[in-house]
């Protein structure tokens, strides 16, 4: 960004074009939702509460879209890209809570781009593998392509590749093509007798807990496979009447994934008995590829399944890392983060220090998690990626009660009061450890060391700022965190 543009008011820069209507918005919505998540959880749930795994999609569903509720009344509101952030600075006016809203919200790009590569490497190997026969997929292998290929999203990044919205149509369709064919395998093989639908009300649960108490834990994980509807309110100056078409869009948004979530669960549990769901083959790589490969072993599908996934989990991975780097890049020329995460390429324009610093961080998460024996990097990051959007869901619940001092425009949407009350409460719960198998505990050390990492680094930079005499603008204009 140069300096005469950097100085430009808001009002001398043209308004974004609203090209998106409902059904471009629709579209963006779901395949922002479907992406990595049900291929990344599917099989935990099912290892969890064996045959309602169908359920904890369904309890998710429920409390994201009591977060919708909220959202769809602040976007609505204050229609401008910035998201949480902005209506937490609304809500509060407290820099450095602003901040940590921010830089949560980057990390959970981080940790969910992080099981994208997970998703990818495992499947991209196997689909590799069953063409040639001879390409390793143990885990070294899988390490080395995850780490590829975070350092890949980081080259296409400096590029200064934008989001497309009609790419981004052409992927949800490859995304819900994967996801008919595991339905159609798994409704296939129960009218064919090779499925069992009788299991979709079995609950089993390996740990010995209760159900609720098994349902909640199942719940947590399931989350991470609800996220996603909220990075749509980034698109909000260029959807076309969004105080009419957002609410409408967002519900029927929500409730084609989670349809589409509970057929999978359905197939998943009709097809594959209870013992082997909670130990698949690959673990890295999903379950999805083993009902593929049981229920429908006559046909050459297992060979093309892997690299569809591959295709599903690609471009929401990349757009995870174009939002954190942005979101570092905005907060370092928002003087909060060092300025030097705020340099940008002469010639892509883009901001390469903010990408670097991403891509390590990536990089240094999915080498510590692999040397956790008890986990795999996309059951820790994913669970972690959940785990930060809880707490920034939990504020945004917050903030739209706090904000109701403001007036909502007439004809706009608004929640009834008792929904982000108890969207509030259902997030916070949780978050709480009761929510986390034993295992799980690292998506806290993981949580908390990448906030701390934010604070230390905040915490140098107002130092810095205090010895050069550098007055710091500290979110005058929130709206512009995203670069």
């Amino acid at each position: 960004m140069s300096s005469t543009t950097s100085e430009q008011s808001t009002e001398d820069q043209p308004d974004l074009k609203r090209v998106m209507g409902p059904g471009l918005l629709l579209l963006f919505i779901v395949g922002d939702i479907l992406g990595a998540g049900v291929y990344a959880v599917t099989g935990r749930l099912a290892g969890q509460v064996g045959g309602i795994a169908w359920l904890p999609f369904l309890v998710a569903f429920a409390v994201a879209t009591l977060t919708a509720f909220s959202y769809l009344e602040l976007v609505c509101k204050y229609p401008r890209a910035a998201g949480a952030a902005l209506y937490t600075h609304k809500a509060f006016g407290i820099h450095f809570v602003t901040f940590l809203v921010a830089f949560t919200v980057m990390a959970s790009g981080i940790t969910s781009a992080s099981t994208s590569s997970g998703l990818l490497s495992s499947n991209l190997l196997i689909g590799l593998n069953e063409i040639s026969g001879a390409v390793p997929t143990g885990d070294t292998a899988t390490l080395l392509v995850a780490l590829a290929f975070m350092v890949v999203l980081a080259l296409i990044n400096l590029r200064g590749v934008g989001e497309s919205v009609k790419f981004n149509v052409v992927l949800t369709l490859i995304e819900m093509t994967a996801l008919a064919i595991v339905i159609a395998i798994g409704f296939v093989a129960i009218g064919g007798g090779n499925g069992a639908l009788d299991r979709i009300t079995v609950f089993e649960n390996p740990d010995d807990k209760g159900l609720f108490a098994a349902v909640t834990v199942a719940t947590a994980i399931a989350f991470f496979s609800m996220v996603g509807f909220e990075d749509s309110v980034n698109m909000v100056e260029e959807t076309k009447d969004p105080a009419r078409i957002f609410p409408r869009m967002m519900f029927t948004g929500l409730g084609i994934a989670v349809l589409i979530y509970m057929l999978v669960a359905v197939s998943v549990v009709a097809v594959i008995p209870a013992g082997d769901i909670a130990n698949p083959q690959n673990p890295e790589a999903g379950i999805l590829l083993d009902v593929v490969r049981v229920g429908a072993p006559n046909l050459p599908i297992d060979s093309i399944f892997p690299f569809l996934t591959v295709f599903a989990v690609a471009n929401t991975a990349l757009i995870n890392m174009l939002m954190a780097s942005r979101l570092v890049y905005g907060m370092a020329s928002q003087q909060v983060l060092p300025k030097a995460l705020g340099k940008v390429s002469k010639r892509s324009r883009a901001p390469w220090a903010a990408i670097a610093f991403t891509t390590t961080l990536a990089l240094v998460l999915i080498v510590v998690v692999r040397l956790q024996a008890e986990n795999t990097v996309v059951a820790a990051l994913s669970g972690t990626t959940a785990l930060l959007l809880l707490a920034v869901f939990t504020i945004v619940n917050v903030t739209v009660l706090v904000l109701r001092r403001d007036p909502t425009p007439e004809g706009h949407f608004r929640a009834p009061t008792v929904v982000p009350v108890i969207g509030a409460l259902s997030c916070a719960y949780l978050l709480g450890p009761w929510a986390r198998l034993e295992a799980d505990m690292i998506q806290y050390q993981i949580a908390g060391g990448l906030l701390a990492l934010g604070v230390a680094l905040w915490a140098v930079t107002v130092v810095v700022n205090k010895l050069t005499g550098t007055d710091p603008t500290q979110f005058e204009d929130v709206s512009q965190l995203g670069g």
